[in-house]
């Protein structure tokens, strides 16, 4: 199904623990937490990455502050973008951001899980995700409630993820995600299994004499065996974020 009614910000106001950012030389305005979840560099590279066409439909799950759908909406050719976003302090910074930036007319903010998509099956061209990086059961976990579901699978796993992306896309979509290379290997073997085609992979290394931190890959729902390995991506990529507090 699509979503009856998405959740629109009535105005902008900041909350006492938010706080104003720009990013974008100035374009891009975000409100966030001041020590709750903050979009991290990933949202970006991940935004730089994926392959769009004019008019394509866009879901981006697990939003956030909806910092992916902005940036795609300032610097690619996007039709529509909804952001799916389950904790509600999130859902209304990502609407009253969609509201700050002028794009309340081409995205939609959603409250729901991506493990039950209030969407119908098929409906996006594409599917991106900044997911948790680490398991339940691997490392401590943040005792700050957003900050903990952002970096762990607490409320979802691979799996959830790339069955929810499947299930979304249309004939031949696209699925886009960042996730730490060390689980490359694991993501590839996963994606298969839910006809999710790895097609692109550009790996990103902090610097020359550091080790890959990060893949940032490209699959297609029922796609031909095949995959492009892109150039490297360093530091912050092909343009810094350019934050000013």
């Amino acid at each position: 199904m699509i979503p009856k009614k998405s959740y629109r910000s009535p105005e902008v106001i900041l909350g006492p623990d938010e706080g104003l950012d720009l990013f974008l030389d100035g374009r891009l305005k975000l409100i966030q937490s001041r020590d709750g979840y903050r979009f991290s560099i990933d949202a970006v590279l991940l935004s730089q990455f994926v392959t769009l066409r004019p008019g394509d439909v866009v879901i981006d799950l697990g939003t956030g502050c909806g910092v992916i759908p902005l940036i795609l909406l300032l610097t690619k050719p996007v039709g529509h973008v909804f952001g799916l976003e389950i904790q509600a302090e999130l859902i209304t910074q990502a609407a009253r951001n969609a509201r700050l930036n002028g794009f309340l007319e081409r995205m939609d903010v959603v409250r729901g899980d991506f493990r039950h998509p209030p969407f119908y099956p098929g409906f996006a061209d594409l599917v991106v995700c900044n997911p948790p990086y680490r398991k339940i059961n691997s490392g401590r976990i943040n005792p700050h409630p957003q900050k903990a579901i952002a970096r762990h699978e607490i409320l979802a796993s691979l799996d959830d993820l790339l069955q929810a992306a499947a299930a979304l896309l249309t004939k031949k979509g696209r699925f886009a995600l960042v996730y730490p290379a060390v689980r490359l290997a694991e993501v590839f073997v996963c994606m298969r299994r839910f006809h999710l085609e790895p097609k692109r992979v550009r790996i990103h290394y902090p610097d020359l004499e550091s080790s890959a931190k990060l893949a940032l890959i490209e699959a297609t729902l029922g796609g031909q065996p095949g995959l492009e390995i892109l150039p490297p991506l360093l530091g912050q990529g092909d343009f810094a974020i350019g934050g000013q507090p």
